[in-house]
Formats: structure tokens, C-alpha cells, sequence
């Protein structure tokens, strides 16, 4: 048995392909819960369901969590939990996703085979802590097949099932034991062929690294060259994908036609979600589902701006290319300093729709009463009783409910879109911007994301594998370190043809195999750039000299700066500097039909945000929605029924108001009319949806 998933799994990481259903059509706006029954501390699960009736909750999500109480020793098997809350939510007509358990192994598991407990770089894993097992232990995935494959024998038929959960917030877990050090070796085998290959292209001469016989091939774990821990990680990154496949493809074996089979992506993490996740590649891993799903975490009270909100809807509505999604979990109270204040959930609710979610579902139902996430408060409090969070969230149903034919299967059509890369993040975080600086790849990306956001301009994400680049008029390309020869000439070939690209800093520094290329910086796209350096520094009382308009605090940069020689390129900013005032910082070229923009230092959000909306006016983008800026968000669509719908948000706790721009309308969540031109007011923590005539 062992042989056979091992194979498989082999199979899986040189010949990964997956069975795609076609994208599930959504016929009303889910608004649910995560609910656990076998955490209850009493009886109460028909009191639960009456106050999610009473709340407008259509949907709950169960079982993610269970595999201790669905199978409490090894090959036993107890569905009570399951089976109870299905069938009461089947009596209240409230929907149900299923989540595979697989996330938290249970305690018989650990102690009859603790070596499904992860090897790391910093040792074995212990038990308690959940994602703590290896997802490539073959021990593991027989298990983990029988547990997936008895749930979906005992639910599939039942009807309040509408689709199910792979796993939960999946990552390598930094498993790197032997066993998947010989996995690597294997990858490497199929992919590089020979040794000679390996040691030249990952430059294992250096400190005596180079490899001479494949049985001597070294863990990862200790490696120091950047390089080869780049593609370690991405092979960690390939395990993911593989495993979520894995898990979607048993799961497809029983689904009904008209059941979905998604995930909840989590993101890098800072507290609350923050940008690219480091362990997962986005797009390859959504290729198994039906539908993204996301969680989706941020700050609230003064702190609430929303951007977190935007950032991870427009990361899973590009996923399955500009397709709605679904929002697996929020938060509703959560930590304490995100207990909302009044119209806040509202507020929340709807800028998740306005990205295009068609579900919002909040993390958890209830306040747990114990263990790790003890205050990590849900729906309701500890107390199970009604709050005024619970009382706002009623509100919320109605209006799901009511406004569904308006607001669900959203359609939203950017020209602006962001490529990230999992490749270039990993070769940044191997050399970064020198010791001691905490700077990151998603530090920052979220920088020219947040001024797009606060711009009300609308935007998608690509990676390198993408279709869809040259469908967009701007693009913007933060630290692209680590690139293929083929990416920097499609990325130039875009500016040919029309578009306009914005590049920062330590972007085409070094080919695929995070190798610094040997040409003058910024390697291959200097042609579209019409600059060249090789050079570079740290600033130490650095300021842009030019026609920039900003005071000169807005001026300074930090952290990097890049000593540009211009060739064909136009100088929009000198260093203000009096050794380094002779080199170019920011730097504007015309190539073919387009513009390449050319960021050579780290600069203040001021900065960027004036490059960006210079160069969506240059390419004609800069429209009425522009006139509004942070903390005015507005974003569109077209509903089903073909009417395009402007949302508009305060995130502020001051009373504001603009003049509507677009035609005659009607403002959905009151029902009134709106003239082209008619003055609006915003209450704090307020919003308006308009349907156009």
C-alpha cells in the first residue's frame, strides 16, 4: 500500500494534471458560519439554527476540524456530529459546505505512527498544534484517502450538501525530513537530468557545494545557497498543489454534478492578512477546485480601511481567472481590538461583494470556551446570546437576502493589474535588501496595491503563468528578482505593443534559477527601459530631487537605491544627493507603442502613488471614479441582469458626501432614487449601492 502512494505521489510531482468541473453557477448570495457542534459545551443545536434563521444565515460550513470525532480510534467510525447538523439544517433550509478533516491529525494517529509528525528544519514536530504532519507521509495519505473517502460515502447524497472544503488553509508546513529530501532528489532528477546541469546552473562550486554522485545529494535544510533553496521551496510549493489535487480528485469521485469542491486560502500573514502567501502558489493550487474560496482577516475599529478586504477578494477573483468567489471565513468580533464598532459589519459585508464574493461566511458561530482560539471571538460571544454584532448581521441577511437578483455573480473587468511571483519572492527572501532590514517582497507590493485601492482604481492580479497579461493597458511588476529570459521579453514585448509597465527595484536582476544575470542591470528589460546600473547602495540621508510636487518628507527614500544611468529613458527624478545627485532614481521611457516606468529606490507612498496615477491617465483610465480617493471606496460591476452597479463606501467616522456621477439609478439598500449629479450623503462606516437604469 505504501509502494502505491508513493509512486503516486512521484507521479503526481513530475506529471501533475487535474479533472476540472465547469465554474458552478450561483443562483443567491450565501451568507453562513462555521459551526461546530462538538465543540458546544451543552445542548443547544436547535436554538442555534433558529437565531441563523433569524439572522439570514443560509449556509454553514462543518467537519473541517472533526477527524478526532468522526474517527475516534483508528478504522472506528462515529458521523453523530455530522449527521445531526445535517439533518437540522436540512429541516431549516440552511445549506452546508463540508470541509475534509485532514488539517488536524488525531492523537491515536501521532502515537501509532509518530513519524507523520513533520520533520523541519528546526527538528520534529510535536503533537498539539494543528497542520503539524507531513502531507507527503505515506502513512498519512492512506489514512487521509479513508477518512475523505467514509465522509463522502456517508454525506454525498444528502441534500442540504452544496459543496465541500479540501482541507483547510493548506501549506508545506516546512516538512523537509528525509523522506522529502529524497522526493527533491527525485524532482531533480526529472527536471535537471544530470549532476553537471545541477552544479552549473545552481553554481555548487561555491564553498565546495558541488554534488558528484546522486547519492550524496544534501538535505535542503542547511543549504546556503540561495538558489537551491529557491527551488526547494518550490518544490514545497508543488507538494501543496499536488496534495489539494489529490484531495479534489477523490472528492470529485462521489460529488454530485451540481456540489462545488473549493478551499480556504489563507495569505501572508502580519497580524491580519497581508499579501502573497509564501507557501502556496495561488493559481496552481485553484486549478483542483471549482470555485476560490479565501479567508480573509484585517483590522477594524479606527484601524478598518478595507484594503485588506480588497486585496484578498482581488487575489481570489483572479485565481480562476476574474471568476466570483467565495469568502470562507472573516472575522465577526474576533480578537478583541477588532470588536467592531457600529455599522462596521455592514460595511465589511458589502465591500466583500463589491470585489466579487458571492458568499461571506464569518469564523465561527459561536465563541470557543477553550483551547488556543479561546478569544478569537465569533458571532456570538461566550454567552451564546444576542449582541449587537448578532443584531447588525441581521440586518446584513436581510439584505442579502432581499437583493440577491442585484448583487450576486458580480462581473468586474480591470485594465490594471498587478504580477506578482511566488519564484521572485523566494529569491528575495533569500537575499532581500541586506542584514537587519525587514522590508519584504509584500511590504512592497501592498505599497502600489494600497495607492491603487485608495485611487478607486480597480485591479487584477497575474503570475507568469498567466494568460491574460497582454489584455491589460498598465501593469505593474514589484521586485521581480528571479525571472525566466522568455518572462522579461514578454514583459517587453507588452510595452511594444501599447501597454504601460511599472517596475521596481531588483526587478530582472537575476534568470529563473535566482542566478544574477551577467549583463548590465536590469538585465533584459533595460531594452524597454532605456537604462542601465550596476551599482547600488544603501541611502543614508537620500532625497528625490525633480518636478514631483511633494514636500520634501515625502521626498526622502530608505532602505535601496539603485544608480541608474538613463540611455534613452527620461529622468523624472535625480537623487538629491551630493555624490549621488549625478544618478537617475526614477526614470520614464518610450518604447514601440507603450511606457516603461523604472523605480530605482524605495520611496514613500506619496511617490508611488503619483506614478501610478500618472500612468493611468496616460493610458486613459483616470475617470469620474478618480475624483473620490480613500477613505471614499467605490467599486463596480455588471449584475446578472446587465445593469452595472456602483458601490460606495465611508471608511471613515466622519459624515462626508460627493455628487454622483454616472445616470439615473436606484440606491438598492433604500430603496430611493438617484439623479446623475445628485449630491450623496455618507453616514461614518456607511454604504450605498446604485443600480443604473
Amino acid at each position: 500500500m505504501k509502494k502505491k502512494y508513493l509512486l503516486l505521489l512521484l507521479l503526481q510531482l513530475c506529471f501533475c494534471g487535474h479533472l476540472f468541473a465547469q465554474y458552478p453557477k450561483m443562483t443567491k448570495l450565501l451568507y453562513g458560519v462555521a459551526y461546530y457542534d462538538e465543540y458546544m459545551p451543552y445542548e443547544r443545536l436547535d436554538k442555534d439554527v433558529q437565531m441563523m434563521k433569524d439572522c439570514g444565515i443560509n449556509v454553514v460550513r462543518i467537519a473541517e476540524s472533526t477527524w478526532s470525532t468522526v474517527e475516534p480510534q483508528d478504522g472506528v467510525f462515529d458521523f453523530t456530529h455530522i449527521d445531526r447538523v445535517l439533518n437540522a439544517m436540512h429541516k431549516a433550509g440552511i445549506s452546508v459546505i463540508i470541509g475534509t478533516p485532514t488539517y488536524a491529525i488525531p492523537t491515536w494517529m501521532a502515537k501509532k505512527h509518530p513519524e507523520i509528525l513533520a520533520i523541519t528544519s528546526s527538528g520534529q514536530n510535536q503533537y498539539g498544534a494543528r497542520q503539524n504532519m507531513d502531507i507527503t507521509n505515506t502513512d498519512f495519505r492512506v489514512y487521509a484517502n479513508r477518512v475523505i473517502r467514509k465522509i463522502m460515502e456517508h454525506v454525498k447524497n444528502n441534500p442540504a450538501v452544496i459543496g465541500y472544503q479540501v482541507d483547510n488553509e493548506t501549506k508545506s508546513y516546512g516538512t523537509s525530513g528525509p523522506n522529502v529530501q529524497a522526493l527533491f532528489v527525485k524532482y531533480m532528477q526529472a527536471k535537471y537530468k544530470t549532476l553537471d546541469n545541477i552544479n552549473k546552473i545552481f553554481g555548487l562550486d561555491y564553498w565546495s557545494n558541488r554534488i558528484n554522485n546522486w547519492d550524496d545529494f544534501p538535505s535542503m535544510n542547511g543549504t546556503i545557497n540561495g538558489s537551491l533553496a529557491a527551488e526547494f521551496a518550490k518544490f514545497q510549493r508543488q507538494l501543496v498543489t499536488d496534495y489539494m489535487a489529490w484531495q479534489a480528485a477523490i472528492i470529485r469521485e462521489y460529488k454530485r454534478p451540481n456540489q462545488f469542491i473549493t478551499h480556504n486560502f489563507d495569505f501572508d500573514w502580519r497580524g491580519y492578512t497581508f499579501g502573497i502567501q509564501t507557501e502556496i502558489d495561488h493559481f496552481a493550487a485553484a486549478k483542483a477546485l471549482d470555485i476560490a474560496g479565501v479567508d480573509i482577516y484585517h483590522p477594524s475599529q479606527d484601524k478598518l480601511t478595507g484594503a485588506e478586504i480588497s486585496f484578498g477578494g482581488d487575489v481570489a477573483r483572479s485565481m480562476k481567472g476574474v471568476k466570483n468567489y467565495l469568502v470562507m471565513e472573516t472575522e465577526a468580533q474576533g480578537f478583541p481590538q477588532w470588536t467592531p464598532y457600529p455599522g462596521q459589519l455592514r460595511l465589511q459585508a458589502f465591500s466583500h461583494l463589491a470585489s466579487g464574493a458571492n458568499m461571506v461566511e464569518y469564523w465561527p458561530w459561536h465563541s470557543i470556551h477553550n483551547s488556543a482560539e479561546t478569544y478569537w471571538k465569533g458571532l456570538l460571544s461566550h454567552d451564546f446570546e444576542p449582541n449587537p454584532v448578532y443584531d447588525e448581521a441581521k440586518t446584513i441577511g436581510k439584505d442579502f437576502a432581499r437583493l440577491s437578483p442585484q448583487l450576486i455573480n458580480l462581473k468586474k473587468k480591470s485594465d490594471v493589474a498587478i504580477l506578482f511571483s511566488n519564484e521572485a519572492l523566494s529569491g528575495f527572501k533569500a537575499f532581500g535588501f541586506g542584514w537587519g532590514v525587514h522590508t519584504g517582497y509584500n511590504d512592497v507590493l501592498r505599497q502600489f496595491y494600497d495607492g491603487l485601492y485608495h485611487m478607486n482604481i480597480p485591479c487584477d492580479f497575474v503570475d507568469p503563468s498567466s494568460q491574460s497579461i497582454e489584455n491589460y493597458k498598465v501593469l505593474i511588476v514589484p521586485l521581480l528578482y528571479a525571472a525566466p529570459d522568455s518572462l522579461l521579453q514578454r514583459l517587453n514585448r507588452f510595452v511594444k505593443n501599447g501597454g504601460h509597465i511599472i517596475y521596481t527595484f531588483k526587478s530582472g536582476f537575476s534568470d529563473e534559477n535566482v542566478k544574477v544575470r551577467t549583463t548590465h542591470q536590469p538585465g533584459i528589460i533595460d531594452e524597454a527601459c532605456g537604462i542601465y546600473y550596476s551599482q547600488f547602495t544603501i541611502p543614508e540621508n537620500v532625497s528625490l530631487k525633480g518636478d514631483l510636487g511633494l514636500n520634501a518628507t515625502d521626498k526622502k527614500i530608505n532602505t535601496w537605491m539603485e544608480l541608474i544611468t538613463p540611455t534613452t529613458a527620461k529622468v523624472l527624478a535625480y537623487y538629491d544627493h551630493p555624490v549621488w545627485g549625478k544618478y537617475a532614481a526614477i526614470t520614464e521611457n518610450n518604447y514601440g507603442k507603450g511606457i516603461a516606468t523604472y523605480i530605482g529606490c524605495l520611496t514613500t507612498s506619496a511617490v508611488t502613488d503619483k506614478i501610478l496615477a500618472d500612468a493611468v491617465k496616460k493610458a486613459g483610465l483616470w475617470n469620474e471614479d478618480q475624483l473620490l480617493s480613500f477613505p471614499v471606496i467605490t467599486k463596480s460591476g455588471v449584475n446578472q441582469r446587465g445593469k452595472t452597479v456602483h458601490y460606495y463606501f465611508n471608511y471613515s467616522d466622519q459624515q462626508t458626501s460627493f455628487t454622483y456621477p454616472y445616470h439615473d439609478g436606484k440606491e438598492l439598500l433604500s430603496g430611493n432614487g438617484v439623479s446623475k449629479n445628485a449630491a450623496v450623503q455618507l453616514m461614518p462606516w456607511d454604504v450605498k449601492i446604485i443600480e443604473v437604469d
